[in-house]
C-alpha cells in the first residue's frame, strides 16, 4: 500500500524549505513557513483530499469520505535551529498514509485526513495550532504572544494573511488522532527495538525563582554578614537535585536551564539571582509533589541565608495525557507484525501535538528511532529504513481503526 520512494522524496522536499546544512531552519509564519505550507497545501489537493488553510496557519487535507475521520499529522515547523525530521516526519507520514488509502480499492471508502499543525515549537505560543483547533488557547494568552525577537503574533499572523480564526474539532466527526514521530531520545536505540507505541506524554511545569539579597563588596564583606543571591540560588540547585533525586520516577527528569547572577562581576557579591526550574513526569501527582518540595526547599533556604526567594510559574503548567487504550493495541498489534519481537511499549519524555488531541478525541503516538538519540539539533537523524517502516506501520493501524469506526463507532 504505502510507496516508500514517494514518501521519502515527499519527506526529502519539505527539507527544503528551510534548509540550512544538515538541519533546517523553518519557524512559524515565516517566509519559508508559508511557503512549505502551501506546498502541503498542494499535496493534500494532488492526493484527492479537500485541502485547505485555517486562520491560524494549520494545513488541512481531508477525505471527501463522510466520517468519523480517523485525523493524521504532526508539526511542520521547526526549533530555531532544528532538526529535519522533528514534526515533519509524522506531517509526512499523515500525507502518504492518507493519501495510500485512498489509492487502494480495498480502503478507498474509509475516512483519513491529513493534518500540519503550526507552532508546536513554540516561536509564538506552544503548540499554537493544535491547542487552537481543540480550543484549548485562552485569547489572553495570545494578545501578548510575541517571538523571541518581539515580533508580535498579530503581525505574524497578518504578514502571513492568516485570519487568525482557527478550524475547530467540532466542525467534523472524528474517530481518533495518530502521530508519528521520531523519538527523539536514546531508548530505543540502546534497547535495540524498532519501533515505540506511546503510552502516555509527560506532563510539564516550568517555575522562575527570583533571588534578592544585598548587592556589596566581595572582599570586604565577611561571609557571616551577606546576603548573597547567587550563593542562595547554587545551595537550591544543589538541593534540588538532592531531593528530586529521592522522590524520581523512572521517566523523571529536571532541567535548571537558565540561571543569572547581577551584576555578574567577580568583585561584588550578587544582590540579584534568576533561575529556571523545569520538571517532566508522566504522573501527574508526582508533579505536584515536586513542585511542593520546590516551594519547601526555597522556604528553608530563604530563612538560612535571609535572601527573599519569590517563585511563579513560566507558562502555564502542561499536564500529563494518556493515549487511549484501543489506538495503543491497534499501533502495538502494527508493530508486532512490522517488527515482530522489536518493538516496545513507552511514555513520551517530550511533548507533543497528540496529547492536546487527546483531550477532545481518542489519540495515539508511534515512535521511530533516532539516531544516537539527538533531536532539536542540525546532528538528528533516522536511517530510511525506520522511516519507512514507521509509516507502514502507522498505515496497518490506520486502516485497522478506520475499518472499526465505520462498523462500530470507534469515537
Amino acid at each position: 500500500m504505502i510507496d516508500a520512494e514517494r514518501f521519502l522524496d515527499d519527506l526529502r522536499t519539505l527539507r527544503t524549505f528551510g534548509a540550512t546544512g544538515t538541519g533546517v531552519v523553518r519557524p512559524s509564519f515565516s517566509d519559508v513557513d508559508m511557503a512549505a505550507r502551501r506546498w502541503l497545501h498542494g499535496r493534500y489537493a494532488d492526493a484527492g483530499l479537500d485541502a485547505s488553510i485555517d486562520g491560524i496557519g494549520n494545513v488541512f487535507g481531508r477525505s471527501p469520505n463522510p466520517g468519523p475521520a480517523l485525523l493524521i499529522g504532526s508539526h511542520s515547523d521547526t526549533q530555531p535551529t532544528g532538526g529535519w525530521l522533528d514534526g515533519a516526519y509524522g506531517v509526512i507520514v499523515g500525507l502518504e498514509v492518507a493519501r495510500a488509502i485512498r489509492e487502494n480499492p480495498d480502503t478507498a471508502d474509509l475516512a483519513v485526513d491529513a493534518v500540519a499543525w503550526v507552532d508546536e515549537e513554540s516561536t509564538y505560543v506552544s503548540c499554537l495550532g493544535s491547542r487552537s483547533f481543540c480550543g484549548l488557547v485562552d485569547p489572553v494568552e495570545l494578545e501578548g504572544a510575541a517571538s523571541p525577537d518581539g515580533h508580535s503574533l498579530a503581525d505574524a499572523l497578518a504578514g502571513a494573511d492568516l485570519s487568525g480564526e482557527p478550524d475547530r474539532w467540532s466542525d467534523r466527526e472524528y474517530a481518533g488522532f495518530l502521530e508519528a514521530h521520531i523519538e527523539q531520545g536514546p531508548a530505543l536505540e540502546a534497547s535495540g527495538d524498532l519501533l515505540g507505541v506511546v503510552t502516555a506524554i509527560v506532563g510539564a511545569r516550568t517555575l522562575i525563582l527570583r533571588f534578592a539579597g544585598q548587592q556589596n563588596h566581595a572582599g570586604t564583606t565577611p561571609m557571616r554578614l551577606r546576603r548573597d543571591a547567587g550563593r542562595a540560588a547554587i545551595h537550591f540547585g544543589h538541593a534540588i537535585d538532592q531531593r528530586f533525586g529521592e522522590l524520581t520516577g523512572d521517566r523523571t527528569v529536571w532541567t535548571i536551564g537558565d540561571i543569572r547572577f547581577e551584576p555578574g562581576a567577580s568583585s561584588i557579591i550578587p544582590g540579584r539571582a534568576e533561575l529556571t526550574l523545569q520538571f517532566r513526569d508522566p504522573d501527574g501527582d508526582l508533579l505536584e509533589r515536586f513542585e511542593q518540595e520546590v516551594r519547601r526547599i526555597a522556604t528553608d533556604i530563604a530563612d538560612a541565608t535571609a535572601v527573599d526567594i519569590t517563585i511563579e510559574p513560566d507558562g502555564r503548567a502542561i499536564e500529563p495525557a494518556a493515549m487511549d487504550q484501543r489506538l495503543h493495541d491497534a499501533l502495538a498489534a502494527a508493530a508486532e507484525a512490522e517488527a515482530p519481537g522489536h518493538w516496545t511499549s513507552m511514555p513520551s519524555a517530550a511533548v507533543h501535538d497528540a496529547m492536546f488531541l487527546a483531550d477532545r478525541m481518542p489519540a495515539g503516538m508511534l515512535f521511530v528511532p533516532s539516531i544516537g538519540g539527538i533531536s532539536h539539533d542540525f546532528a538528528e537523524d533516522t536511517t530510511d529504513d525506520d522511516l519507512v517502516r514507521g509509516v507502514r506501520t502507522m498505515a496497518a493501524a490506520a486502516v485497522e481503526l478506520a475499518q472499526r469506526s465505520m462498523g462500530s463507532g470507534l469515537t
